[in-house]
């Protein structure tokens, strides 16, 4: 190997290995706690989801409620894979999902509601 195409190979090598050497170095350091919560914090049980387990006829049936407010049917057939009921716009109106994780989805938030 000629000394020019040597020096090349070596110094492509190094380029090469140089990220890895910096991503050690950032893994190494120790991740900070989070900070405590503020005294007399507490979670909103409102906001938490309630779960509701029913049996209609072989299958089982999951139903997901926030504040009361059924947002997704989760149904797992005896013999196959669960699927999913979820109503994405809050109308009331339920789309089948085979599986939770659609893929990517827009950000949807309520702003306001009259």
């Amino acid at each position: 190997m000629r000394p020019s195409l040597r020096n090349f190979a070596l110094a492509a090598l190094l380029a090469i290995s140089l990220p890895a050497l910096g991503q050690d170095r950032l893994r190494a350091q120790p991740v900070p706690e989070p900070p405590p919560p503020p005294p007399g914090f507490e979670l909103d049980p409102a906001l938490e989801p309630q779960v509701t387990i029913r049996k209609r006829g072989d299958d089982q049936v999951e139903e997901y409620r926030i504040g009361g407010k059924l947002y997704m049917i989760r149904v797992t057939p005896p013999n196959g894979r669960p699927y999913f009921m979820i109503d994405q716009r809050g109308d009331g109106k339920f789309t089948r999902q085979e599986s939770h994780d659609s893929g990517i989805r827009p950000p949807m938030w309520v702003i306001h509601q009259f």
